[in-house]
């Protein structure tokens, strides 16, 4: 009987271990929210990398993408026209995982800004799929000046 416990606990061990949240120290959350469906969009800046990974919570992510830091980018919003926008786009080969946040702001003064949030599957600059965030969950976004360079222009 006892030989049955240790491999399973072994084995429990270690799915937690690559469990989300994704962004262990020394790694910082970048985006991090629970989409429509109940998997786990996560961006972390880990320094050399920035990390993007995709699935259900408690488990080993589906998705898992390290970028090099100078392969990534970000799209930064302006200051000009209603819609506040943010983007912080993870390239894996031809695949590009693009996490997005966004608000309008208010037209009215009492208004209350409802932020979204999701990733843009794109390849060979085609969307592929869309995922957005569960707007009745928290959205962590701190993609608002993060250090990288600019997401080139089409």
């Amino acid at each position: 009987m006892k030989s049955y416990i240790l491999p399973f606990a072994a084995l429990f061990v270690s799915t937690v271990s690559f469990a989300f949240p994704q962004c262990a120290k020394p790694s910082q959350t970048v985006f991090h929210c629970t989409t429509t469906k109940g998997k786990i969009i996560e961006v972390c800046d880990s320094g050399k990398t920035i990390d993007y990974a995709f699935g259900k919570p408690d488990v080993a992510p589906e998705i898992i993408v390290k970028a090099p830091r100078q392969s990534a980018s970000t799209y930064q919003w302006q200051g000009i026209g209603r819609t506040i926008s943010y983007a912080v786009d993870v390239p894996n080969g031809k695949t590009t995982y693009s996490v997005y946040w966004a608000f309008e702001k208010p037209m009215e003064e009492n208004d209350e800004p409802e932020p979204e949030g999701g990733v843009a599957v794109l390849a060979n600059g085609k969307t592929l799929a869309t995922v957005t965030c569960d707007p009745k969950k928290e959205i962590v976004q701190r993609i608002e000046g993060i250090d990288l360079r600019p997401t080139p222009e089409d």
